[in-house]
């Protein structure tokens, strides 16, 4: 192992940009591993796209993406971080992806002229909670059809990774989709040392050196601090969302619990709530 000073979280949309936005074959090895192109159908060329995805719905205004880029053969790329799941999150990606492909279509063009779309989606977040699912980080969606599966629309097709349910089954494995993954995960502030895994791969220590603090500007190690200010502001307020969501459930369960005619008793030990609050509550 080898020691660095200081080491900053590839996450965070500003860093996040400047390894994959910046670095077109870091972004090309990650598009190939993550979106498990074969041999046939592998990147080569990429060239950046800086034109913004701009929304027509006031309701989703937040659709800038983190890196958007198409290869030589046309084929356009959406790459997105995001650190805290929300519904309307999927909502935007389905957006974006959408506005991408229809966007080159000049008028009067034919259709044929679309080129497809992929959109990858790194999310440090749990969405699936389905049991059956706790071991299922890797999402990927195509339009296909329901009884045959091999027969697809092609166009456009999405991954989803939840980063926080990823874990190596092995330090042996080093091929760029673990490697990859295990770079977004197990590097941040925190970190004092660096896996050898990256440090003797050309391309992933090409990245861990974008994500040393020397490396960022003080401008820019300002603009980190305000991004990270602003993950902490939005998970405090998610939270609480959610636990208002909680206690208003509670509340509507004990309300309907009363009308059939239970105990403050039963009531309390079903929802959780204290007495004194179900016999506060009015029956609706």
């Amino acid at each position: 192992m080898e020691k660095f000073e200081k080491y900053l979280d590839p996450k965070n949309d500003l860093l996040f940009k400047k390894v994959f936005g910046t670095h077109k074959n870091l972004c090309i090895s990650l598009l190939n591993s993550l979106m498990k192109f074969d041999e046939n159908s592998k990147i080569i060329e990429i060239e950046y796209d800086t034109n913004e995805l701009l929304p027509e719905i006031p309701a989703f205004k937040d659709t800038i993406v983190d890196v958007r880029c198409k290869d030589e053969t046309g084929r356009q790329f959406i790459i997105e971080m995001q650190m805290n799941w929300t519904k309307d999150f999927q909502q935007r990606v389905l957006l974006n992806a959408s506005k991408a492909y229809i966007q080159p279509l000049k008028k009067g063009q034919e259709f044929n002229l679309l080129l497809p779309v992929y959109s990858l989606n790194l999310v440090n977040d749990t969405f699936d909670d389905d049991p059956e699912m706790a071991d299922e980080y890797y999402h990927q969606f195509k339009i296909v059809n329901i009884k045959n599966t091999n027969k697809q629309i092609k166009g456009l097709e999405f991954v989803f990774v939840e980063l926080p349910k990823y874990k190596p089954k092995s330090k042996d494995e080093l091929d760029y989709f673990n490697l990859w993954l295990r770079f977004l995960t197990e590097i941040d502030r925190n970190s004092k040392e660096i896996s050898a895994d990256f440090l003797n791969n050309e391309v992933l220590r090409e990245a861990v050196e974008c994500v040393a603090e020397s490396a960022l500007t003080p401008e820019e190690l300002e603009a980190y601090d305000k991004v990270e200010d602003a993950i902490r502001a939005k998970k405090a307020l998610l939270r609480g969302a959610e636990e208002k969501g909680k206690i208003e459930g509670k509340i509507e369960t004990a309300q309907n619990l009363k009308k059939m005619g239970l105990s403050t008793a039963q009531i309390a030990q079903a929802t959780g709530l204290t007495e004194a609050e179900i016999k506060a509550l009015r029956i609706l």
